[in-house]
């Protein structure tokens, strides 16, 4: 993976001095989100950045060039597409900064900002949905879409199975399979009944959305099909971690209804209840994500979303969002709302820092934290107690083994140098106000060093930082 990073970033920075007729000073990896796409930010002497992009999947790679030309001919905001190389797995984008939609929504909510900025964001944003929709009717070449032509009963099939196998499998809520089979079925009846001749934008959330010279830029379409104009507004009104409350949602519906009803007569009470049921197949899709990365994949920051996706699903029960024939799938629903107990909030200024000690032997541990892993320093080159057989019975935390640790120069050096890393990171994190640090130690058997050098980094930490949480755990022990 190493190599193939290296040989797209290469192609990536000739790309990019022949697109410029200037060569980058610096190259940037940007983190990587729910999608394979590798994403590289270089950087010019004068300031100027701009994007490259690596896909191995040329399928997807044309719909978006297909999509993002059309667009841009509309006069939306998206990205400017600057080059794409001939094997049509690299190509440059223009850089629309670091903010996206959700970062103002979060930043706003922490910070006890104006809200009404935000807000104004978000109608711009609902203003310019319906013309993403219309494009469908306006010449888009949907033959491009990937991986269905539209959000078709295929489709809605894989989301609901999603659901159902990754997220009520997983957390062991008990249904009855045929009869919730034959509700799916009748579910997507109701859905494949409402008008579907529109672009769906399909990720349609305020994570996909960049803020940039006060103004909106949308990303992350290339997944687009056609498709009923509820399930996109659903998709940003009822996306999870942004958390928006009943009220401010119905604001924002009755906004993009109106801004909609420019272009095409729409029943507004009709189109509300179409809404809600777009709204929970969109809930039980996003659900069945975060099982997938949470569960399964034990990406244990995904399942974070679980608790405002169950909020969002107990309104639209409450609310009546499911038709009145489907008695298994509103059964199953209520049992996930009713059986999920939410977890108790932590302080959210408070720094949380676990030190733990393992052997290599049975993996290095999970971090499950959210926060994707801190810390994990080797002690296997260091002076080994364990091979000695008067230590055999002793861990790092016994005085014997101790003495024999210190009694080496490189012991010294190396939990100084440990210690002199993790500080700068519990600083870092103190003032930027996050809540988890992960420091792990390994060793052979996760018995001697690896216990020695993790009692004493939480020594430290405790004596030098009293405002933090330290907790010390021994895997092996």
């Amino acid at each position: 993976m190493e190599e193939l990073n290296e040989t797209s970033i290469s192609v990536l920075t000739q790309m990019v001095t022949d697109y410029t007729g200037k060569q980058p000073i610096t190259c940037a990896a940007l983190a990587q989100s729910g999608s394979h796409r590798r994403y590289y930010r270089f950087t010019f002497e004068e300031g100027n950045t701009l994007i490259g992009t690596y896909n191995e999947d040329v399928t997807e790679n044309k719909a978006f060039f297909e999509y993002t030309r059309f667009f841009a001919a509309q006069q939306l905001n998206v990205p400017a597409l600057l080059a794409v190389h001939e094997d049509q797995k690299h190509y440059l984008l223009n850089d629309l900064g670091t903010q996206t939609l959700y970062d103002k929504l979060c930043e706003t909510k922490k910070e006890n900002g104006d809200f009404q900025k935000v807000m104004d964001y978000y109608k711009k944003v609902v203003a310019t949905l319906p013309k993403f929709q219309l494009t469908a009717k306006k010449g888009l070449d949907m033959s491009v879409a990937y991986p269905r032509a539209a959000f078709d009963r295929q489709s809605m099939q894989w989301d609901l199975n999603y659901f159902k196998y990754y997220y009520l499998k997983m957390v062991y809520v008990p249904f009855n399979e045929q009869l919730l089979e034959d509700d799916f079925q009748r579910f997507m009846d109701y859905l494949l009944s409402i008008d579907d001749d529109y672009f769906l934008y399909r990720d349609f959330q305020s994570r996909n959305i960049m803020v940039n010279q006060d103004n909106v830029w949308f990303i992350d379409y290339q997944g687009g099909r056609k498709g009923a104009l509820q399930y996109d507004i659903a998709s940003l009104l009822y996306d999870a971690k942004a958390d928006l409350s009943p009220e401010i949602r119905q604001e924002l519906l009755e906004c993009y209804m109106d801004n909609l009803a420019q272009y095409i007569p729409i029943d507004r009470k009709r189109f509300t209840a179409d809404f809600n049921a777009f709204a929970l197949i969109r809930i039980m899709q996003a659900m069945g994500a975060y099982g997938y990365r949470g569960y399964f994949e034990k990406k244990a920051h995904f399942l974070q979303s679980v608790p405002y996706a169950i909020r969002n699903m107990r309104y639209l029960l409450q609310h009546n969002a499911l038709p009145a024939n489907l008695p298994e799938l509103r059964h199953v629903l209520q049992t996930v709302v009713d059986s999920y107990v939410e977890p108790v909030k932590e302080e959210s200024d408070i720094l949380t820092v676990t030190v733990q000690s393992f052997s290599y032997k049975k993996g290095i541990p999970e971090d499950n934290s959210g926060n994707g892993g801190g810390f994990v320093f080797d002690c296997r080159a260091l002076p080994n107690p364990g091979r000695e057989k008067r230590y055999a019975t002793f861990t790092g935390k016994d005085d014997c083994v101790i003495e024999y640790l210190q009694q080496y120069k490189e012991v010294e050096t190396f939990v100084n140098h440990v210690c002199a890393l993790v500080d700068m990171s519990v600083e870092n994190y103190l003032e930027r106000r996050f809540t988890h640090l992960t420091v792990n130690f390994g060793c052979t058997g996760g018995q001697h060093r690896s216990v020695y050098f993790a009692e004493q980094t939480a020594a430290h930490l405790r004596e030098k930082y009293p405002q933090i949480v330290v907790e010390l755990r021994h895997r092996e022990q």
